[in-house]
């Protein structure tokens, strides 16, 4: 049995993440969404509120699970028993910075494999830092995002 880890901020979760998900879901006995911490990112959601969003948006993939994790990938990688790190690139830019990250973590422990899933090019524009950036002027990113995510920004910025 493969299993597989998705590590990200997912701060919000957009549909870009979520092909991503369904993607990995269809290639791997069971995938583990790693909901971290990420020291240099301002969060919008807690990390059990991100869970929960994720939760609710995977609910329909029976090998999909959620959890949260505040170390080194590669130790949580192998906590879960999984093998594999699974990553979404968009561009080149993100193909440049993943190499980077996929190399350390082949020297930290070399018998856990990066795969690359490219982005469905109907997500690539979309990331959870742009996102953040038109939902602070009051944008509308409702149809980036799943329904679930959604109703939770929404009910964030009411309550701004």
């Amino acid at each position: 049995m493969t299993i597989a880890v998705y590590p990200g901020s997912f701060d919000p979760l957009t549909l870009g993440h979520l092909n991503i998900i369904e993607r990995a879901s269809k290639l791997f006995d069971q995938v583990i969404v790693a909901v971290g911490i990420n020291i240099s990112k301002n969060v919008l959601f807690t990390p059990e509120e991100r869970v929960t969003m994720i939760q609710k948006s995977v609910e329909q993939l029976p090998n999909v699970t959620v959890q949260t994790e505040d170390g080194l990938t590669v130790q949580f990688v192998k906590s879960v028993g999984a093998s594999v790190i699974v990553r979404g690139i968009r561009d080149a830019r993100d193909l440049s910075y993943e190499s980077g990250i996929a190399g350390m973590n082949h020297y930290l422990d070399d018998s856990i494999e990066s795969v690359f899933l490219v982005t469905d090019p109907k997500y690539a524009f979309i990331s959870s830092s742009l996102l953040k950036e038109v939902l602070h002027f009051k944008g509308d990113v409702s149809k980036l995002v799943p329904p679930a995510v959604a109703k939770a920004l929404n009910q964030k910025q009411r309550s701004e």
